[in-house]
């Protein structure tokens, strides 16, 4: 008699978001949103497109530079936070060696690890200056190593998506589509929800999350901003 032996493969699915990943979906987010309300709000007191159309692309060029540079400062603070504490772990491990190692010693302690266990991990830690920091920065300070390129890797993609997203609500508005405000917003209304839907959808999927409570809400977002905006123009433009 042989013996079957069934080999059962494990895989884990973790989604580990990509900081691309999340650059697109703030910028995405807003460019949709933002210019939307924009021009829905424009609608309700414009007498024609042009107006719209131009505040609008105006709009989409200003909120992409202040959103990439948001990004940018965001990223070049992260790389500058990094830098500053490691100086201050080499200085630390030199002027204070046994603190450092105490440090590491508690980091294992909550692992439960026993006392000998931990000694010999601490004294072959030590003995590479470069590794040891590296620990600390990880363990003690939860800091990973970020990208020297990040800060304008970050900038261009949050700019470009924003401008992208932005373009969707304003196309309506082109005399491609009418040259009237209100056949515009309704143009503009329908292509938004759909998109809105779709990308909240698939951001929600992407994080392991129920996609669709993730699509209605952010086309639940957008739809209150357009809507709060177009009444206070129509409110104010009487």
């Amino acid at each position: 008699m042989s013996n079957t032996i069934h080999h059962h493969s494990h895989e884990e699915k973790h989604f580990s978001g990509s900081e691309m990943v999340r650059d697109i979906v703030i910028g995405m987010s807003d460019g949709l949103t933002v210019p939307f309300a924009l021009a829905a709000g424009l609608t309700g007191a414009a007498q024609g497109n042009g107006v719209i159309v131009t505040a609008g692309l105006a709009e989409i060029v200003a909120g992409s530079i202040a959103m990439g540079l948001g990004g940018y400062l965001a990223g070049k603070t992260e790389i500058d936070h990094y830098a500053s504490e490691l100086k201050r772990e080499y200085r630390e491990i030199e002027v204070y060696p046994e603190v450092e190692k105490q440090e590491v010693r508690d980091v294992f302690k909550e692992y439960g690890l026993s006392e000998s266990s931990t000694e010999a991990i601490v004294d072959e830690l030590s003995k590479n200056k470069d590794q040891w920091v590296k620990f600390m920065m990880r363990y003690e300070l939860g800091l990973e190593e970020p990208d020297l390129n990040r800060a304008r890797t970050s900038a261009l993609t949050i700019g470009i998506s924003y401008i992208v997203g932005g373009i969707v609500p304003l196309s309506p508005y082109f005399s491609l589509f009418s040259d009237n405000p209100h056949d515009g917003f309704i143009y503009s209304c329908v292509i938004t929800a759909i998109c809105l839907f779709t990308f909240g959808y698939f951001k929600t999927k992407i994080i392991g999350q129920e996609p669709f409570m993730g699509a209605f809400k952010t086309l639940l977002i957008g739809a209150l901003a357009a809507g709060s905006a177009y009444f206070i123009a129509r409110l104010i433009g009487g």
